[in-house]
């Protein structure tokens, strides 16, 4: 297999850009390692977050733990539900993460699920925790989508656009390479390739762009539970039309409807929906 991958637009090429790094004999995977780095930023996010706004550091880092553990059970869950076809066969790869399979939309359900668990126990306001962990949230789903990059995944279809990325043919699955791409498919130095949209680097950068947000609006926040509300309506909208560009979408059993995209549009409307109710009723209380 060939390992470089090219940016030819903007005259990026990277030679050797590995799946695995070894370790005293042992291969750690990229795929993890950015995993992990995004969770330990995500963490310390989430910690600042709590500390600027007068609650306890240390309830966020239980907090990460289960939601860490969880998240990622949650995630693979929801991969292999609707990907069923893949492991049906051969049950025990279901427990083999190391070329990816986790969907973020499992882990965000699952990691709701355990903030209003936690939340309970210590007797903190549901709301109030999940704003600041909404923080550390789309802070680990920024980094950790570059394991996609190390992965070659979750890319879009062919574009001779500015940051188009140049993949080796048999670098990828033969399951998400299209008609079009196969048409545009050029040879270089013998390799054959496939030019594709980054969408791992869109969605790196639009959770940037909604981090950025959420940082910027918690001060003026109307009622617990808003900034999450905020997180859940812009990350949705990226993840909407991004997730339009991707060939590897996971689809609603017997339909040609994206689930994540559908899910995605609904978060959304509701969530927007949810903030003006939220707003107009903390508006009432305050006359």
């Amino acid at each position: 297999m060939h390992t470089f991958i090219d940016f030819p637009h903007l005259g990026i090429h990277l030679e050797d850009v590995g799946k695995t790094l070894t370790v005293f004999g042992f291969d750690i995977a990229y795929y993890g390692i950015t995993i992990a780095i995004g969770m330990l930023a995500g963490i310390f996010v989430a910690t600042q977050m709590a500390k600027r706004t007068g609650q306890k550091q240390e309830d966020y880092v239980d907090l990460a733990i289960f939601g860490i553990i969880f998240g990622i059970i949650g995630a693979r869950i929801y991969f292999v539900i609707f990907s069923w076809d893949m492991y049906k066969g051969n049950l025990l790869e279901i427990f083999n993460t190391r070329h990816g399979g986790l969907a973020i939309y499992g882990g965000v359900i699952a990691a709701v699920i355990t903030v209003f668990v936690v939340a309970r126990v210590k007797k903190i306001p549901v709301g109030l925790m999940l704003d600041t962990g909404g923080c550390g949230l789309i802070t680990g789903q920024m980094i950790g989508r570059w394991g996609n990059f190390f992965n070659r995944e979750a890319f879009g279809e062919y574009t001779d656009g500015i940051f188009a990325m140049r993949l080796p043919l048999d670098a990828v699955r033969s399951g998400d390479v299209t008609e079009k791409m196969r048409e545009h498919m050029e040879t270089v130095d013998g390799v054959s390739c496939i030019q594709v949209s980054p969408t791992f680097l869109y969605e790196s950068f639009w959770c940037l762009l909604v981090l950025i947000l959420l940082l910027c609006y918690t001060r003026y926040k109307k009622f617990n539970g808003e900034v999450f509300l905020i997180y859940l309506a812009g990350y949705g909208a990226g993840r909407f039309w991004i997730e339009s560009l991707r060939t590897d979408q996971l689809w609603i059993p017997g339909t040609q409807i994206p689930v994540s995209q559908l899910l995605a549009g609904v978060l959304v409307v509701v969530s927007v929906v949810w903030i003006i109710y939220g707003r107009r009723r903390q508006r009432r209380q305050e006359k």
